[in-house]
């Protein structure tokens, strides 16, 4: 395939029923088959089983201990399970892979790059020519609204454009999966509320497949398409909710919406009422 073709699929959506508005069955991406985790002995995870489809965003809520970090951490490939299975477009995680790509809540930038080299440090691992690295990490740069800001330096940047420039050099290796740990935990709440905007647009446009870890109830409701409500003692055992927010999903005024304050109220409820929850 030539590079021009091999870039153009590359950027294409991994599955057509990410696009909105197909009607094809979605095409699973990940799978727990009864994933089990312990450290020392002690259990962290037992018997989790799930599937994800592709084009959603499913967010990990819950308190610190319950287990979102490691089940996102075994998808990362960064675990292995110690018991059970957990599968990645069909195939076992057997550790990191291009298909999964990780959005640090600590910007993990290289202070001495520019935004520009920064983004395109996949494609220079991956020894692909000088002129396309600069190509598309000018197009993730637009994309997260970083034009005009290629040749900067992370400490030239505020702290949301730290993440953008993040999230940018994530999306430039074209994965299908995007992991996010508390990506925002450390901007203010403006531009954390514009930020998951970006999020949901930008994976409008790319048709990724999103997990994020959260400890904000109203941050789950409005990011995700599901939400996984992991609670302390539970070794990762989880209660679903669905949310179904009108489209375009990232307008601000999904934030009052009837079914927004619904889905808040209930994941409220349960988190409040759950046996053993922190007080």
């Amino acid at each position: 395939m030539p590079d021009a073709e091999l870039e153009s699929a590359r950027r294409q959506p991994d599955f057509d029923a990410a696009i909105p508005g197909c009607t094809e069955t979605p095409r699973e991406v990940l799978r727990f088959d009864r994933v089990g985790l312990s450290y020392d002995s002690r259990p962290v995870l037992q018997d989790l089983s799930f599937s994800v489809k592709a084009g959603e965003t499913v967010a990990l809520l819950g308190p610190s201990g319950c287990g979102k970090t490691t089940l996102l951490n075994i998808v990362a490939g960064f675990l292995k399970p110690s018991a059970g299975v957990a599968l990645c477009n069909q195939r076992e995680i057997a550790g990191p892979g291009p298909d999964r790509g990780v959005v640090f809540q600590s910007y993990a930038l290289f202070d001495w790059m520019t935004v520009e080299d920064n983004i395109a440090f996949s494609l220079r691992c991956a020894g692909r020519p000088r002129a396309e690295q600069q190509d598309v990490a000018r197009r993730m740069a637009a994309l997260v609204g970083l034009a005009g800001f290629e040749k900067s330096y992370p400490y030239q940047l505020s702290g949301g454009m730290r993440q953008r420039c993040g999230l940018a050099r994530v999306l430039a290796a074209g994965p299908s999966v995007m992991l996010m740990d508390e990506p925002f935990a450390a901007v203010d709440v403006q531009t954390r509320e514009t930020l998951q905007e970006e999020i949901l647009r930008i994976q409008a446009t790319t048709g990724c497949t999103i997990l994020f870890v959260t400890h904000s109830i109203d941050e789950a409701v409005f990011l995700g398409s599901r939400i996984f409500l992991m609670l302390k003692g539970r070794l990762g055992a989880f209660d679903e909710f669905a949310v179904n927010l009108p489209l375009p999903r990232e307008q601000s005024d999904n934030r009052l919406h009837a079914e927004f304050l619904s889905v808040r109220e209930r994941v409220y409820r349960a988190m409040r009422h759950a046996p053993g929850k922190e007080h």
